[in-house]
């Protein structure tokens, strides 16, 4: 496999070298399990269950030409009554990985169970689901083995979002697809027994790539933000054919879930959103919104360095803006008010999912060399810091058996320096503090995003 230490090479069609094949992002070549692995510290018994990361992962001879188009590998390890017992990583066999079978067929439609599982893992209704937003989720066993795309008895038929979200309530799971051709959005609900219970189309001008969404009690958030899908660069054969787009305006819009379709649009400064923290309404009735927003500058800055087609003067600015942002939006007047939480450039924000759409006063992000734990209801924030050239993964929230606080619990992150990974176990009160650490048997490349399933 070519490499290189960040350049990147334009062929005219693809681009088969760059910094996402690289360092600490760079893929390893194979399958491997591990048993009975070094624990540094003492694993809280209650942690027994299974940790699960996903992430692109092109194998020999298959490189990507951008960072989100890899093959989604599979990164698990088994915890259980303080031990840590297994260790094993596993491609998602999709039809793109096991036949090289085409996304986009000669007559235009889309086979949406030939793409790269590669950006989520979810647990509904009993299954453990692959995710990425171009096509169907794929079910994977409990020890990482593939079983196939879900189209939930054959009703979906958009693609499915990797940032679904779970109604804590009644345990439903709430998500969309988007796509490059009408219809542009498509906003689905499913049952907490898994069946697919509404599709509803929602109106919006263009293809954008949305990445998330946010939900509260009563309503959903859409982010509809200028980042457009542009059929010159999908004719030319770029693997992620999305731009900039300083004629498409930045929008909000609220949704009542009661009544799917009918959205209130709010207008804000141009930005773009990967991640949403969470969303709530307050005592006012208004909808309250934490994400991680990247100025125009920002976000191409890092569009061009994963593979995308970026404003070259744009994706000179450094790549800095990417800050958590609040924004708080008025149904009854219409109005909008942006605030920037914190100057610290932070990715991945995560939260204690039991409080999904309510309001929360936690958020963990991850920073260069840091996990930064934020306290929204006062401003504060508290870092645990890692010393030298290391790559920090998102931090996924656990409570703790019988909680009481919202932050009592751990926090487990994928850690990986120049010579060993760990699965780093964090005390959520108190995130200066390591609880354990798991020796992993190999790199694990920096990917997307992971999860805890709990035994029962």
């Amino acid at each position: 496999m070519t490499q290189d230490t960040g350049t990147t090479q334009d062929t005219g069609t693809t681009r088969d070298t760059g910094m996402w094949l690289d360092g600490h992002l760079a893929p390893v070549p194979d399958e491997i399990e591990a048993t009975d692995l070094p624990v540094t510290g003492t694993l809280p018994p209650d942690l027994t269950g299974r940790y699960f990361r996903n992430g692109p992962n092109p194998p020999p001879g298959r490189p990507s030409g951008h960072w989100f188009t890899g093959p989604g590998m599979l990164h698990g390890v088994r915890l259980r009554a303080g031990r840590a017992e297994w260790y094993r990583n596993r491609w998602v066999r999709t039809r793109e990985f096991t036949e090289d079978a085409p996304y986009v067929h000669k007559d235009g439609t889309l086979d949406l169970a030939a793409v790269p599982a590669n950006t989520h893992v979810v647990r509904h209704a009993g299954e453990i689901l692959a995710l990425v937003e171009a096509g169907l989720p794929h079910a994977v066993t409990p020890d990482l083995e593939t079983l196939g795309p879900r189209d939930f008895g054959g009703r979906l038929t958009t693609a499915m979002t990797a940032h679904p979200k779970q109604d804590p309530a009644t345990g439903e799971l709430l998500f969309f697809g988007y796509g490059f051709l009408p219809p542009y959005l498509t906003y689905h609900r499913l049952a907490a027994d898994g069946r697919l219970v509404e599709s509803r189309e929602i109106d919006v001008p263009a293809g954008t790539m949305m990445h998330d969404f946010a939900v509260t009690e009563n309503h959903v958030v859409w982010l509809d933000l200028p980042v457009v899908f542009d059929l010159d660069l999908a004719m030319a054969g770029r693997p992620m054919p999305y731009r900039w787009d300083d004629g498409y305006r930045a929008r909000l819009g609220v949704m009542r879930r009661d009544s799917a379709g009918d959205v209130r649009w709010f207008d804000i400064d141009p930005c773009y959103v990967f991640h949403v923290g969470n969303a709530h309404e307050d005592a006012a009735g208004r909808i309250v919104l934490d994400a991680v927003r990247y100025a125009p500058g920002g976000f191409t800055a890092l569009w061009e360095r994963i593979g995308g087609s970026a404003d070259p003067v744009r994706a000179a600015a450094l790549f800095d803006s990417a800050r958590l942002h609040r924004w708080t939006l008025d149904p009854a007047t219409g109005r909008v008010a942006e605030e920037r939480l914190d100057d610290r450039a932070v990715e991945f924000p995560t939260h204690d999912e039991t409080r999904t759409g309510l309001p929360n006063r936690y958020l963990y992000t991850v920073a260069d060399n840091a996990i930064v734990k934020y306290d929204v209801r006062d401003g504060s924030s508290t870092a645990h810091e890692f010393d030298g050239d290391v790559h920090v993964g998102e931090a996924v929230f656990v409570p703790a058996e019988g909680a009481r606080a919202e932050d009592e619990g751990w926090l487990l992150s994928i850690v990986s320096g120049a010579s060993a990974t760990d699965l780093l176990v964090l005390d959520a009160t108190d995130v200066t503090r390591a609880v354990a650490s798991v020796r992993l048997p190999r790199r694990v490349p920096a990917g997307f995003h992971g999860n805890w399933f709990p035994d029962a």
